[in-house]
């Protein structure tokens, strides 16, 4: 497959791993990246790169002008640039909705638009539904996400769906995990420590999805021509709250360690302080409000048919396979 196809957010953990598959599918990549980006995990010489402001849609206009004017345009574009950690609620929805919408504002008026554009949400779209039977999040179900990343998620979706005449796919992952990945890496930095930490006593269902079988469900898409869906992705399986700190452990050699369980609302006032202590720094930090919600969340179930049967999808990682991936990258790279 010789398409011209783009990556935005190239540069970051999920991102990089798109990059790898492109190439492997034999296409023309480019990595859309800023001009500060790391290129550490962007070293092959088949990358092509395409330098992007989102937060300056003037100089976004520049920069895709230019790109068209001496390459054309793109066949597809994987637009998995965002924000995951902000210190106020608008960061969310500037890095991630308003960043999005004029990036397509600019396609459109350019006439650049591609074949399909698939588009990184997330299973936080939905926020803490089906909790009272702990039953599968489904497309029918109605969206009520309670974090601002949610949020801004869900209002990138929309304007996507009411868009006319722009093919998009949109895939929504649960946690995602696999080598090169930072937050999931303070458990196993944590347990290392001798600690778990454990958010509230209630029952809690957890979802994952490793790294590679997402990209894998992206290229199916793009193999498949789908447009105008939008899809659920995990490994299919569901875990207890202890099963990921369990299997890292495991991995690490069975270290002796202390398990500390939080009550929420305890939780709750920690979260609150931290975000308090972030606007005062002026620096994000991975736990805070948002963070606080996702992990008072109970039921992370989500329903994969629709995946599988109209992309073939068939997750190739469970939480085992993917965690001693995982680790053994981390020991390899000296994380640990």
């Amino acid at each position: 497959m010789n398409y011209k196809i783009l990556v935005t957010g190239a540069s970051g953990f999920i991102g990089s791993f798109l990059v790898e598959e492109g190439l492997a599918e034999g296409m023309q990549v480019w990595a859309g990246v800023r001009k500060s980006s790391s290129r550490k995990y962007l070293q092959d010489e088949r990358i092509r790169f395409a330098e992007l402001d989102f937060t300056d849609s003037d100089r976004l206009s520049s920069q895709l002008q230019k790109h068209k004017t001496e390459h054309g345009g793109w066949d597809y574009i994987i637009h998995c640039a965002g924000v995951t950690k902000c210190i106020d609620k608008a960061g969310f929805e500037i890095g991630n909705y308003w960043a999005t919408r004029h990036f397509i504002e600019t396609l459109v008026s350019l006439d650049m638009i591609p074949k399909n554009f698939i588009f990184i949400s997330s299973l936080s779209v939905f926020g803490p539904v089906r909790e009272k039977d702990y039953s599968p999040i489904c497309e029918t179900d109605i969206p009520a996400p309670n974090t601002a990343y949610g949020i801004s998620k869900l209002n990138t979706e929309k304007y996507l769906q009411g868009l006319k005449n722009f093919p998009y796919v949109i895939f929504r992952p649960t946690g995602v995990y696999g080598p090169r990945e930072k937050d999931y890496f303070l458990m196993v930095e944590s347990i290392c420590n001798h600690v778990d930490f454990v958010a509230g006593y209630k029952r809690q269902d957890i979802t994952f999805i490793y790294v590679k079988d997402l990209v894998q469900a992206v290229y199916l898409a793009i193999k498949k021509n789908v447009t105008y869906r939008s899809y659920f992705v995990s490994d299919g399986e569901v875990y207890n709250s202890r099963t990921f700190s369990d299997l890292i452990r495991k991995e690490l050699g069975n270290p002796w360690m202390i398990r500390f369980v939080c009550p929420l609302p305890l939780l709750k006032i920690i979260s609150s302080v931290v975000d308090l202590f972030s606007r005062f720094t002026h620096k994000p930090s991975t736990l805070n409000g948002d963070k606080y919600n996702i992990m008072k969340q109970r039921n992370w179930r989500c329903d994969i048919t629709p995946v599988i049967r109209e992309l073939g999808y068939r997750p190739e990682y469970n939480l085992e396979r993917g965690v001693k991936e995982t680790i053994r990258w981390y020991k390899e790279e000296e994380w640990i």
